[in-house]
């Protein structure tokens, strides 16, 4: 969920997110996505557990994930059990997602004194003491948490455990995913195609220095738009432009947030300005008419991308988003439909 202005009503909001992620269901998405993140009006999702709890009395058959939760904000028993009953609730729909964050704004205020960089190291302690949560009883003396023996209550419907995903970047996460048989979510960002390619050459490095390890699945995501005309072309571009501001300055934490809205920063002063330029974002994101969307997508498929990931929103009109989604659902899903 995401509001870009306050003038937004919340309410609406959450009708909206709570409309979109039906169409998903029935349109035959695979999984819908709940990210974690705290104090920002553009990112909505104080605990994707209830995000996803509640869509998941709303929908049918579509999986649930989270996406990601940030194990330096948790503690292993309170996640452990958080997604066991979320699985439970569901019916074994959960998809575990974790990683490390993102903003250095919110680890200044969920913990303290942590860097973004070194906060890897808390997911990579997490993930194996909830996986031995969700089978018994067990003690932890680790690094960042230490507790007496105890377990999951509830355990998951899913056995030995729902589906793992890690989200990956640096190369150290590659290795850790095949080493753990974690599914791999990937985001480019802005960044061309060959972002994408590097993070797929480091998946193939990860094999190669783990023999005899399954290939997990990768997925990519990418901010996308499907719309009728060409002439359209601008309405999603300069909706990105406007929120990529804001994210900039989250990213880099280069600029201030009121009540909960980043400050806009000039695009044109930063670096990486050439990343937002209309050219080079409608070539690198999911932008385009149908037929221009279905040739982006087989790109990534010839690459070797197992999922894609539908990044709804990034600044869009709720109309423009579900008009969007109709035509992926309507005329993109066929094209790569399994017969």
């Amino acid at each position: 969920m995401e509001r870009i202005t306050p003038d937004v009503d919340m309410r609406e909001v959450e009708k909206h997110t709570l409309e979109m992620v039906q169409m998903a269901d029935e349109g035959g998405f695979h999984i819908v996505w709940a990210a974690e993140h705290h104090a920002l009006e553009m990112t909505i999702a104080p605990n994707p557990f209830q995000i996803l709890t509640w869509w998941a009395s709303h929908t049918n058959r579509i999986r649930l994930g989270t996406a990601v939760v940030v194990a330096p904000y948790w503690h292993p028993i309170n996640v452990a059990g958080e997604a066991a009953l979320l699985d439970l609730y569901s019916n074994g729909r959960l998809e575990f997602g974790i990683g490390s964050g993102a903003y250095q704004r919110e680890f200044d205020r969920m913990h303290a004194g942590l860097k973004q960089t070194d906060a890897w190291r808390y997911m990579q302690e997490m993930l194996p003491a909830v996986k031995a949560l969700w089978q018994g009883d067990y003690a932890h003396d680790g690094d960042y948490w230490q507790f007496p023996e105890a377990t999951s209550v509830p355990k998951p419907l899913q056995q030995p455990h729902p589906p793992i995903w890690v989200a990956a970047r640096a190369p150290i996460t590659y290795d850790y995913a095949v080493k753990h048989g974690c599914n791999i979510m990937s985001w480019p960002l802005t960044r061309p195609i060959s972002e994408l390619e590097t993070y797929l050459e480091r998946l193939q490095t990860a094999l190669d220095d783990n023999p005899g390890k399954e290939r997990p699945i990768f997925s990519a995501m990418r901010h996308t738009c499907v719309y009728d005309d060409k002439k359209d072309r601008m309405v999603p571009i300069e909706a990105a432009q406007r929120q990529l501001a804001q994210f900039e300055n989250l990213f880099k934490n280069s600029g201030g947030v009121n009540n909960g809205f980043p400050a806009m920063i000039d695009l044109e002063t930063v670096a990486n300005r050439d990343e937002y330029h209309p050219d080079m974002l409608h070539e690198n994101l999911m932008f385009g008419t149908p037929a221009e969307v279905i040739e982006k997508i087989r790109l990534y498929d010839n690459l070797g991308v197992d999922q894609f990931t539908y990044y709804a929103s990034l600044g869009l009109g709720m109309k423009e988003q579900k008009r969007s989604l109709e035509l992926f659902i309507d005329e993109v899903m066929p094209e790569f439909s399994e017969d």
